[in-house]
């Protein structure tokens, strides 16, 4: 058994950012990466929206950058996942896949969330060379081309009418012959002039070499199929949040996105914060999720500041 006056899990931007502020405090973080050191980022080629980087930066030096930054104030970073939780009582228990035992007074989650895919053929081959699931962060490289996207929900939407603004045209793919997003997002979706709806449609297959050339859709009523050509495949079916070992001790909405109380990373057990996409299903991009990894390294210092521990 271990005691550690902080423990984060998770290695993103917010797991990272958390770590950088919790260590400055004095805190002396312990951040358990996770299976994916780096959260989404890792497959992330350019990432071109977050500020101080003018030129620019990939998904993985960004994040070799942020750990290297918190390496720098003395947090100790573990490549372990945390396989198990039990937050009763002051003092919260966690446990790691190699079976060590750590107790702290102060947890942020920082777990992030996955994407959810379609899994056909050239989707796995493509990413990142054309294949995305974040029209918002990836969309600027394809202005002025024509990009397919997948999705029948109001993330679908958006993202299309998104798309719209910059590219030629969009191909939305919706399976049904109705979206489940809101009707002010579908009013929005049929008046835009260059998106086109494709109605009872699914995605066979994503073309391409190097580079997304186009997609092979499929009509599920009269099952003809035909090539639209394109030089994107968006996937906006939705995320996963990385949440499944909190169930049962921390509040958490339909979809596993933990609930937080408004304006800050406080969840309903005292001493445990969760920042990053693992509890933000709304903007989801790297600059909010370190925000929050502020938030909740600013909160676990008053927190514990308060217990005087």
């Amino acid at each position: 058994m271990e005691n550690v006056k902080c423990l984060i899990i998770g290695s993103g931007p917010a797991g990272y950012t958390a770590a950088i502020y919790a260590a400055r405090a004095g805190l002396s973080p312990v951040l358990y990466t996770g299976p994916q050191q780096g959260g989404q980022l890792i497959t992330t080629n350019d990432v071109e929206n977050y500020p101080g980087y003018p030129d620019g930066r990939s998904g993985p030096e960004m994040m070799d950058d942020f750990r290297r930054q918190a390496l720098r104030f003395e947090t100790e970073i573990r490549n372990e996942m945390i396989t198990k939780v039990d937050f009763t009582g002051p003092i919260h228990k966690v446990w790691s896949e190699s079976g060590a035992e750590i107790h702290t007074p102060a947890v942020i989650i920082a777990t992030g969330a996955s994407a959810k895919w379609l899994g056909i053929p050239g989707e796995e081959r493509l990413q990142n060379k054309g294949v995305s699931a974040c029209a918002v962060c990836d969309g600027f490289f394809f202005r002025k081309k024509e990009v397919v996207i997948v999705g029948g929900g109001d993330t679908a939407a958006e993202e299309s009418t998104y798309l719209a603004k910059i590219c030629s045209k969009v191909h939305l793919l919706v399976r049904r012959d109705e979206m489940r997003a809101s009707k002010i997002m579908q009013q929005r979706v049929l008046h835009t002039p260059n998106l086109e709806v494709h109605w009872n449609t699914e995605s066979v297959e994503v073309l391409g070499e190097d580079e997304v050339t186009g997609v092979r859709v499929r009509n599920n009523q009269t099952g003809e199929e035909k090539i639209i050509d394109s030089a994107a495949f968006f996937v906006a079916i939705g995320h996963k949040p990385n949440t499944d070992i909190f169930k049962g001790w921390i509040d958490l909405d339909e979809s596993g996105y933990i609930l937080t109380r408004p304006g800050t990373s406080l969840t309903k057990v005292p001493g445990v914060f969760a920042s990053g996409d693992a509890q933000d299903k709304v903007y989801r991009q790297a600059v909010t999720a370190a925000g929050t990894g502020c938030m909740a390294a600013l909160d676990a210092e008053r927190y514990l500041v308060e217990m005087e521990l």
